[in-house]
């Protein structure tokens, strides 16, 4: 299987996202247009424990996938941070993911001097590893 081809102005977005809040899980949605990653959509985390766990504002989420739809974009890939963990999706990440057919982007901050970013596919209650290059 080719690897998933991410634009490096949008990781960085990600990157920039999880530093600028290193004690919560950042998260937020990726639109694509013709399956071609275009842009970053940030959503507040609700949760009420964001150091440990990520839920989506709905009322933001919502205007994220509105948004989408209104720049003619798909939802491609789901992402979120882990401030003290490996960037491998959590019992929770797995029961909670709700989009087959998304690409989950997990970042880990939990790694001295470099940020760890990876991709899964997760279906079935099973989370698969995805390779990606970014360009």
């Amino acid at each position: 299987m080719n690897p998933v081809i991410l634009p490096r102005p949008l990781v960085n977005d990600i990157l920039q996202q999880a530093l600028a809040a290193p004690e919560r899980e950042i998260c937020g949605l990726i639109g694509a247009r013709d399956g071609h990653p275009t842009r970053c959509y940030p959503v507040e985390n609700s949760d009420p424990q964001p150091g440990h766990h990520f839920h989506m504002d709905p009322r933001q989420q919502i205007a994220a996938m509105r948004a989408m739809r209104e720049n003619h974009e798909a939802l491609f890939a789901i992402y979120h941070s882990h401030p003290d963990a490996p960037p491998i999706p959590s019992t929770a990440d797995i029961r909670e993911a709700a989009y087959e057919e998304a690409l989950y982007l997990i970042v880990s901050l939990a790694t001295e001097g470099t940020l760890q970013l990876r991709g899964f596919r997760i279906h079935d209650g099973r989370a698969e590893a995805v390779d990606f290059e970014v360009e």
